[in-house]
């Protein structure tokens, strides 16, 4: 049996704090171990490639909007393969770089296989058999496969194997109506697919708020077909190569049949600490199978660490970040720093952008009582620039209503993943305050105006309610004109 001064499973983020452990300490050994190609899901199958996917497919829409400016400029050619082979161009090197690292550090022994616990502190990896006092587990997670009828008789794909694609699909189906749904419908119908996303949930975009849902599923459906409410029953091999997907309409209960060249399982993430066992370290999981832990990022067993999507919080790269920097300080430097959730951002790259921040209306009303909620908003096109772009979407932020401190942000836009930044930073402050925000000088006539714009005048719920009646009955009656 060998013995390590520290192990750690998963080669995502528990990278962002090995190096300091073996700064520290040159004497110190190290085992990594990651069934998977090195560098995590971030960089092999996450946020990197995908970002890499849809920067192209931005371009083909905004090109595609050209028109509206006097600016003919039709796209004569996708070329599907160029833009996988830039993608894996960008990533393959980084991937072979973490592993010639990790082969090649004289402290580290590497472990390209999978890990399970047979006893506290003692793992099985491949034919080996270590053991560590401490242990970093950082596994990720995995995409989720529903139990659907006649799924594992068929091909599809999930958002770990789709990168793997070099033919574009002529058809795609994507089961699911979440942010992987959102972002690969988005690539694949700017390529060229014809894209049909079939989701269960009465909203696409569930947790996103109601009315940013229904705004992307209108902008998106002018470049797919968007199902809501639909219960995927059966999936069988059809005609000519293609597969059916059968789905049953939620509330009516009649079913209907599609049938694409390519399917794409996007059903959100489930854990993968089946094959660790990690019970049998005395390591407890909660009722859905993530890791528990506390808020030092340590789990029911003394030092062993879980953090990233592991412990099931927050899916995000920058969580995990975060995370790792909290477990080091605590593991480590032993300073109790308790890991805060107060402002966790996110965005969907689709088409157009959504970027989020803190609580939904509905949590703030919830926690707070109406009363004592006040909601900023501004339409992009009320605006210099977002006029002079043709810019669709708006801006949302909601405050306490006597202190005027930001309870969350919402956004739907041009650059909403940036422009949502400068409230999540006053998030950080320590009055948490939207006032600093009203007082700055924000350049006319530039993009940031909108958020400028949509905190200079906060109105109660309801007002911002009745506003929201008139915006979508406005909407209504553009499609009677046509």
């Amino acid at each position: 049996m060998k013995s390590y001064d520290i192990i750690a499973i998963g080669s995502g983020s528990s990278m962002n704090i090995l190096p300091a452990f073996l700064d520290r300490d040159p004497k110190f050994r190290a085992a990594v171990i990651d069934k998977d190609d090195p560098g995590g899901i971030c960089l092999t199958r996450g946020c990197i490639p995908t970002k890499m996917l849809v920067y192209p497919a931005e371009l083909v829409r905004t090109i595609g909007e050209a028109g509206k400016f006097g600016i003919d400029a039709p796209i004569k050619k996708v070329n599907f393969q160029k833009v996988m082979e830039r993608m894996r161009a960008h990533v393959q090197p980084q991937i072979e770089s973490i592993r010639k690292g990790l082969g090649s550090t004289p402290n580290i022994d590497y472990y390209n296989a999978t890990a399970e616990f047979i006893e506290p502190y003692t793992l099985k990896v491949g034919k080996e058999t270590i053991h560590s006092k401490f242990i970093l587990l950082c596994l990720g997670s995995e995409a989720a496969v529903p139990p659907i009828p006649g799924l594992e008789k068929v091909k599809f794909l999930t958002s770990d194997t789709v990168l793997g694609l070099n033919k574009l699909p002529d058809s795609l189906i994507i089961i699911g109506g979440g942010y992987v749904a959102a972002e690969y419908g988005h690539f694949f119908s700017a390529m060229g697919s014809k894209v049909t996303i079939i989701g269960r949930n009465p909203r696409f975009l569930p947790n996103e708020e109601p009315e940013i849902s229904a705004m992307a599923q209108k902008e998106m459906s002018k470049h797919m077909t968007i199902l809501t409410g639909q219960e995927t029953v059966e999936v069988q091999s059809g005609m000519l190569g293609k597969t059916a997907v059968i789905a049953r309409d939620r509330t009516t209960g009649k079913t209907r049949s599609f049938s694409a060249d390519q399917i794409l399982v996007a059903a959100g993430r489930v854990p993968n600490t089946g094959i660790l066992h990690p019970e049998r370290s005395g390591i407890e999981l909660d009722a859905k199978g993530w890791i528990k832990v506390n808020e030092f990022m340590e789990t029911t067993q003394q030092g062993i660490w879980a953090f990233g999507d592991a412990n099931g919080k927050f899916l995000f790269k920058h969580v995990a970040n975060q995370e790792s920097i909290v477990a080091y300080y605590n593991a480590v430097l032993k300073k109790r720093m308790p890991m805060e959730y107060h402002a966790v951002p996110h965005a969907v790259f689709c088409y157009p952008e959504i970027a989020g921040v803190g609580m939904t209306q509905a949590e703030a009303v919830k926690s707070l009582g109406e009363e004592n909620v006040l909601i900023g908003y501004q339409k992009f096109e009320d605006t210099a620039k977002g006029m002079a772009m043709d810019a669709q979407g708006f801006v949302k932020v909601i405050v306490e209503a006597k202190s005027r401190k930001i309870l969350g942000a919402h956004i739907i836009g041009p650059q909403a993943s940036v422009l949502i930044q400068e409230i999540i930073n006053l998030m950080y402050t320590q009055s948490g305050s939207i006032l600093p925000l009203t007082k700055a000088m924000h350049i006319h006539p530039a993009l940031s105006e909108v958020v400028e714009r949509a905190c200079g005048r906060f109105m109660p719920v309801s007002q911002y309610e009745h506003l929201q009646m008139h915006e979508l009955g406005e909407v209504h009656q553009e499609h009677h004109h046509h």
